[in-house]
């Protein structure tokens, strides 16, 4: 699969649907139900859109970075990591919790990676606009979930986790659609690294992002993207 911003298989541009129904995967043949296809009628599923996540790990573990923006970048820029995709849903976390332990902050990172990517992976591409919660942001609050191990049972962790998600969705709901992996996930970092200066102490590095990704995507809002390259 290449780096493309439309369908895997063949480029066309997607087509979502308010409903869902019933499709087959091009490239394992699992079926499934979803709420989107390619004008051609392909239909890949979240696990073998997202086969670049297999390499992430690795990448944050060698990756010295205290700059999420960076790191993030970095995973955006693996084989198999398309222009949008529920990859984003664990390279957005992912990104987070390396730049949190390089910039001091107690976490195992291999171990918290691992979580991130069973969590992250069970988010569906889409939800942005099917749920009204952007993966990149979902992505965060996992983050925070797996630094503070919160559980459903927790006191003010559980809070805390809330109001990271909620902060960085209100950060990407601000900027209006359509949907753009890459500016939600810079989106979601800046705010998030800013919620754990607040509430953690640690510090990170965010620089400010400019999108080396905006000839790939049809949606692109152009000047009116903060991260957008003048």
């Amino acid at each position: 699969m290449g780096f493309v911003s439309g369908c895997v298989i063949c480029g066309a541009p997607l087509v979502y649907s308010e409903g869902q129904s019933d499709v087959v995967c091009a490239v394992c043949g699992g079926s499934f139900r979803s709420n989107v296809v390619c004008e051609k009628g392909h239909y890949v599923c979240d696990a073998c859109h997202s086969d670049g996540v297999s390499m992430v790990k690795q990448a944050c573990l060698t990756s010295g970075s205290r700059d999420p923006i960076e790191i993030v970048t970095d995973l955006m820029r693996l084989p198999g990591i398309h222009m949008h995709g529920p990859e984003h849903h664990v390279i957005v976390g992912s990104a987070l919790l390396t730049a949190y332990r390089n910039s001091g902050g107690d976490v195992d990172l291999g171990s918290a990676l691992d979580e991130m990517n069973a969590r992250g992976s069970k988010v569906p591409g889409g939800v942005c606009g099917l749920w009204g919660s952007c993966g990149a942001a979902v992505s965060c609050g996992m983050a925070y979930s797996i630094i503070t191990g919160s559980t459903p049972l927790s006191g003010d962790s559980w809070g805390r986790c809330n109001i990271m998600t909620s902060r960085c969705l209100e950060a990407i709901g601000s900027l209006g659609g359509p949907r753009c992996c890459k500016r939600d996930s810079y989106r979601a970092l800046l705010t998030a690294s800013e919620y754990i200066r607040e509430t953690l102490g640690v510090e990170l590095q965010t620089s400010v992002p400019v999108c080396g990704f905006s000839s790939l995507n049809p949606q692109c809002k152009g000047d009116a993207c903060p991260y957008h390259a003048k």
